[in-house]
């Protein structure tokens, strides 16, 4: 009798069948440990741009806050030079609005400007879409406290707004 070498077509089909059955198992593990990584990015980027606010503040007190993500950070590619419209305090990526799956909003806050002075901002994280990058939306305001709501926030980021915990 003929000694047989390799394997049989049962045999691997047995072993493609455990590993699907292994894949269905592990991938939505995956897709959520994504969602969960995206919405911690997204927290991080949040608190990052409030502490810019207040660098800012800080360093151009004549204008208040800054009215616009790119006058937080700088230049793409570029070497950054400290001005009132690139203040460096932030990265390229989180000024330009986008990062890890979430879009960056700020917008001068409810408070009147005061003459050429900004008293307020509130900034608002979105998902890009909210069944696979995140499904929790995140905003703050000039308290520096991130707020955290499972539907979009539509209005400006206030008080009322669930703190995050």
């Amino acid at each position: 009798m003929r000694k047989q070498k390799g394997f049989s077509l049962i045999e691997l089909l047995i072993v493609v069948a455990i590993i699907l059955i292994i894949a269905a198992i592990a991938v939505p593990s995956l897709m959520r440990a994504r969602l969960s990584a995206n919405e911690s990015s997204a927290v991080g980027s949040v608190r990052s741009i409030n502490t810019a606010e207040i660098s800012y503040n800080a360093a151009y007190s004549a204008l208040g806050f800054a009215t616009s993500l790119p006058y937080l950070g700088g230049p793409a590619g570029a070497a950054c030079v400290p001005s009132t419209s690139s203040g460096c305090f932030i990265d390229s990526s989180l000024s330009s609005g986008t990062k890890s799956g979430y879009t960056f909003a700020l917008a001068i806050g409810s408070s009147p400007v005061v003459g050429t002075v900004t008293p307020s901002y509130s900034i608002v994280a979105a998902p890009v879409d909210p069944t696979i990058t995140g499904s929790r939306y995140f905003c703050s305001f000039e308290d520096a406290v991130v707020r955290s709501s499972t539907g979009a926030i539509t209005a400006p980021c206030t008080a009322a707004t669930t703190a995050l915990q």
